[in-house]
């Protein structure tokens, strides 16, 4: 299932940046900035649904293994 799995990783990894950049804001900057995200989430979630179905993978399967891969750089500060 590795395969491909770097692509996927981008994808949620720049979703996760949009949603972090939800902090703060208010009123229309926040509006603004949560459809920045929930572009960049529904990219990253097609993607995945796509990848699954290319593999015949469990495409809930995927996901945690994407966003397991996601957090786990965000922890690892060595880590692109």
């Amino acid at each position: 299932m590795t395969e491909g799995l770097d692509e996927l990783i981008k994808l949620e990894r720049s979703a996760e940046e949009e949603r972090s950049k939800l902090a703060d804001l208010t009123n229309d900057e926040h509006d603004a900035q949560w459809r920045r995200w929930r572009k960049a989430a529904e990219r990253a979630q097609t993607a995945i649904t796509a990848h699954a179905e290319a593999t015949r993978a469990n495409r809930y399967e995927v996901e945690q293994a994407v966003k397991k891969a996601v957090r786990h750089a965000q922890q690892d500060p060595t880590a692109e």
